[in-house]
């Protein structure tokens, strides 16, 4: 389960991303313009000390974008190239936020749910000691290849990705190890055929037919 914190945010994470996701080379929309949330899903750190979090976002009128991210509360060695920025958490005090995909916690926890259909994380507040769920913002699934899970190793970041055909138009790939498990991130995600070796779709209000969210290679 993750905790969450009615907290003042800044900067946003939207406006966080507004200034990081124009440098992204898989990046579609109109740069400078406003990033909106369409939907979003967590994993859990089994340590509980990282948030991790998915946002699907929209810049201005562009397509649909997926941005899976990390939260810490100290940098993460050797990994600067893809930290996306540093908020000022009102609960929780500086954090900073990276690409997940260049963060070891986020592989294993991909690779469960893609593998073995571990969903996403129930999202609750603490409301006078009581906990109240948040409903989720969309639906997830996953496959049930009966595959071992595997928690390890994890590669120290992404393996180099770009543009590469999925299945699902020519929306960017970024690809991560974990283990003898390659897994694909579709940053620009729309209906797709899962592959036979695994996948994970989701959908949302307004998007009622599933997108591949990512897959095992």
């Amino acid at each position: 389960m993750a905790l969450l914190h009615r907290a003042e945010l800044r900067p946003s994470k939207l406006e966080l991303l507004a200034g990081w996701l124009p440098g992204r080379s898989w990046f579609a929309g109109e740069a400078g313009a406003q990033v909106s949330r369409i939907a979003a899903y967590r994993f859990d750190d089994p340590a509980g000390e990282v948030g991790v979090e998915t946002l699907l976002v929209r810049a201005g009128d562009g397509p649909v974008l997926q941005v899976p991210l990390t939260y810490r509360g100290a940098p993460l060695a050797g990994a600067d190239e893809h930290l996306v920025g540093v908020i000022e958490h009102s609960a929780l005090g500086r954090r900073w936020a990276y690409d997940a995909c260049g963060d070891p916690v986020y592989p294993p926890l991909l690779a469960a749910a893609v593998l073995a259909d571990a969903g996403q994380a129930e999202e609750y507040f603490e409301v006078d000691g009581k906990r109240e769920v948040r409903p989720a913002s969309m639906t997830l699934t996953g496959s049930r290849t009966g595959r071992a899970v595997p928690t390890g190793p994890v590669s120290a970041g992404p393996v180099s990705a770009g543009s590469v055909s999925t299945g699902s138009g020519d929306g960017g790939v970024t690809v991560v190890r974990v283990g003898d498990v390659e897994l694909a991130v579709v940053r620009r995600p729309a209906p797709a055929e899962v592959p036979g070796a695994g996948g994970l779709t989701g959908s949302w209000p307004g998007q009622d037919e599933p997108v591949l969210l990512a897959y095992a290679r």
